[in-house]
């Protein structure tokens, strides 16, 4: 008995002593993160990716002074950090983070940043599932041929090698397999409608897809009738029309030889023809496929899927670049450029900064990696959301001031559990630190609502939300859990004021200002040192809870 006795208390000293060394590298900056390979000051000080933000940065410029529209200041490199952190990693920046990144340049701060995060499977998986959604939707599919994790793991692994988005495009369309082992098939294999008897992928379906995912174009509206609107452009570039019921379904007509066999997606051996019974006529006919614009960059290869994708990544196709880019801009700033981002006019007009952008990634290879350091360096990601005059939505179009956007859900509960740890939760984390984010954060998302395909569109704070926040599960059990930072900073800290830095610099990456660190200090100070944890667990709560806390801003 005395021995259990003895190893219990053996337990939970090394608990504490753990504890103590995890606040320890935290606190005192001493913990080693080693700087990203792809970062180098000296490169980056004469790197032309400074050139093209300048440009960017410029055109913003000329728009705020054709319109008489007064623009936003500039805030620090640790609010710039956290904006661009929840924008490609989904989550905010570890204190051991921050510590690191302090240890930098000023000039160099965000330039690092932005290395580390690309080099982190944090970026690359939140990045894939952003992607995901517009690829394959957030539903579970087909029973057995659909594999959405698959997909998302195989689309995380191009985007952390940085392979170039047309080349990753043209596999999605194209490659054959099955969707254990070959996951870009799951592109096809999520449109298969069991229990119809063909088992085949749905044209109509993968026609749609392919339009607003790829080339940033809803022209599903024309599936059963011509846009009578005009509210669909396509045709040639100097001979624009409206769109007709024949353009949606001739892009249909390039999968119909695409089948799912027991050896997986294939195209048959046998073409087969694609039929469809048009509005206006008394029986399905025969429809040949067709490019819905820009005919000139139609190869007319043999195979169907690969004529298909060589047209929609085509370097000369501006449409896809100009989607793609606007889609990334969309998921670091919470809109597009163009807004619907779907919704993309064929004709224009087109603001100048997004076809700098979009010169860019095309002239250097379709690089996702250099388009996000790009936007990173860009002026409108340091702009302010605060400012001393009426923000309308004129503003909020120019990018006149930097976005006040509601976070999503799995931003949400990234930022609670990274909060709550000093320590940078990723890949490199403990397996069982790695699981209880998971399952609490999957949890949380699935309790919080998950905004679904329609992602960018704006949606109100509902009470089952505003209560999760307040009494959930999750920020409870984050902060009440004794091997977390908010169980043991009061005990262990140097001092008061260092105690409160890091409440503000774990859960708003930012110190807190002079007002605030009085007030928090007083707060603490009434009890003494071993009575201070439930204070210090009401301040995180407070800041948790907070509008600074659950908005990107």
């Amino acid at each position: 008995m005395r021995s259990l006795t003895i190893t219990k208390d053996l337990f939970f000293l090394g608990l504490v002593f753990g504890g103590i060394a995890t606040l320890t590298f935290g606190l005192m900056r001493v913990e080693t993160i080693e700087s990203p390979e792809s970062f180098g000051a000296n490169d980056f000080a004469r790197s032309d990716v400074a050139l093209v933000a300048t440009a960017v940065d410029a055109a913003f410029e000329r728009h705020w002074e054709s319109r008489d529209l007064l623009h936003a200041g500039r805030v620090n490199n640790l609010l710039v950090a956290r904006r661009i952190s929840l924008g490609i990693a989904g989550t905010i920046p570890s204190l051991a983070e921050i510590r690191q990144l302090e240890s930098q340049s000023d000039e160099d701060q965000i330039d690092w940043w932005v290395s580390r995060l690309l080099e982190d499977r944090r970026a690359s998986n939140y990045l894939a599932e952003r992607l995901t959604r517009s690829l394959v939707g957030v539903e579970d599919g087909p029973f057995l041929i659909f594999r959405r994790r698959r997909f998302v793991s195989w689309l995380s692994d191009q985007l952390f090698s940085n392979r170039p988005y047309d080349e990753l495009v043209s596999e999605i369309m194209t490659e054959e397999g099955l969707w254990t082992d070959t996951p870009a098939v799951n592109f096809y294999t999520r449109t298969i409608q069991q229990g119809e008897g063909n088992n085949k992928p749905d044209p109509v379906l993968l026609a749609g897809r392919t339009s607003r995912a790829f080339l940033g174009m809803r022209i599903d509206c024309l599936q059963c009738h011509d846009d009578f609107l005009d509210s669909v452009e396509l045709g040639g570039a100097d001979d624009l029309r409206s769109g007709t019921q024949m353009d949606f379904h001739s892009l249909a007509a390039f999968f119909s030889d695409v089948e799912s066999s027991l050896l997986g997606i294939r195209d048959v051996e046998e073409h087969l023809p694609y039929q469809y019974q048009l509005l206006d006529d008394d029986e399905a006919s025969v429809v040949i496929p067709a490019v819905p614009f820009h005919a000139e960059l139609d190869g007319h290869e043999a195979n169907q899927r690969r004529r298909l994708a060589n047209w929609v990544t085509h370097k000369d196709n501006r449409p896809f670049a100009r989607a793609a880019v606007n889609r990334i801009w969309a998921i670091m700033f919470g809109r597009g450029l163009i807004n619907p981002i779907d919704e993309i006019p064929l004709g224009g007009p087109f603001p100048e900064v997004l076809e700098i952008l979009t010169d860019d990634f095309v002239g250097h290879g379709f690089n996702f990696h250099r388009l996000i350091r790009v936007i990173g360096t860009t002026n409108a990601m340091r702009l302010d959301s605060a400012v001393d005059f009426e923000v309308t939505q004129r503003h909020e179009d120019a990018v006149a001031v930097f976005p006040m956007i509601r976070l999503r859900p799995e931003q949400v509960a990234g930022a609670i559990g990274q909060s709550t740890c000093l320590t940078t939760i990723n890949s490199g984390s403990h397996i069982m630190t790695r699981l209880m984010k998971f399952g609490q954060q999957n949890e949380f998302v699935n309790r919080f609502g998950d905004p679904g395909e329609d992602e960018f569109r704006d949606r109100g704070e509902t009470v089952t939300q505003r209560l999760l926040m307040l009494n959930g599960e999750m920020v409870g059990e984050r902060l009440v859990n004794f091997l977390n930072a908010p169980s043991h900073l009061a005990r262990l800290s140097p001092d008061i004021d260092t105690a409160v830095d890091v409440i503000y610099l774990t859960t708003l990456t930012r110190y807190p200002n002079a007002e605030e660190e009085r007030k928090a200090a007083s707060w603490l100070n009434e009890q003494g040192r071993d009575q201070r944890g439930e204070e210090v667990i009401d301040l995180y709560w407070s800041l948790i809870n907070s509008a600074e806390f659950r908005w990107n801003h």
